[in-house]
């Protein structure tokens, strides 16, 4: 029997940054689905590291962030999205890109991630794990 998996991305995210980010995730047989939500007053202090992985698309739930294409040892100049709440943006599969975050009036900045194939660092089907590049992981 298929069971199916859910998550609140509002409520029980695991702390991966304290005071600075907090994250949950789950990983299907296709699919990664993973929340970002990065908060004050650490989460600016965490830094931006460029990495590829399958296809994403990601909506942005609150804030705001600068989507750079390219490896984050070019400058500020790269090509760049800008995501908004409310926007959508595709990333094509092994597409180097990183971000810089932007904060609500409450000190968020959260993001909804969707990445197929399943994302390696989240773990496997029904054992999933969060994982941002840098931060200490749990």
């Amino acid at each position: 029997m298929t069971i199916c998996q859910r998550f609140s991305f509002r409520e029980g995210l695991n702390e991966v940054v304290e005071d600075g980010l907090y994250m949950q995730a789950v990983v299907g047989e296709t699919m990664s689905v993973g929340v970002v939500n990065f908060v004050q007053p650490k989460g600016p202090d965490i830094a931006a590291k460029a990495h590829a992985h399958g296809e994403e698309v990601t909506l942005q739930v609150t804030g705001g962030c600068a989507v750079y294409v390219g490896d984050r040892a070019a400058t500020l100049d790269d090509p760049q999205v800008q995501l908004e709440a409310g926007r959508l943006m595709v990333m094509p599969a092994e597409q180097s890109h990183y971000g810089v975050n932007r904060y609500d009036a409450e000190g968020q900045c959260l993001r909804l991630n969707v990445v197929s194939p399943p994302r390696q660092e989240y773990g496997g089907k029904g054992a999933a794990k969060v994982y941002y590049p840098g931060a200490e992981n749990k």
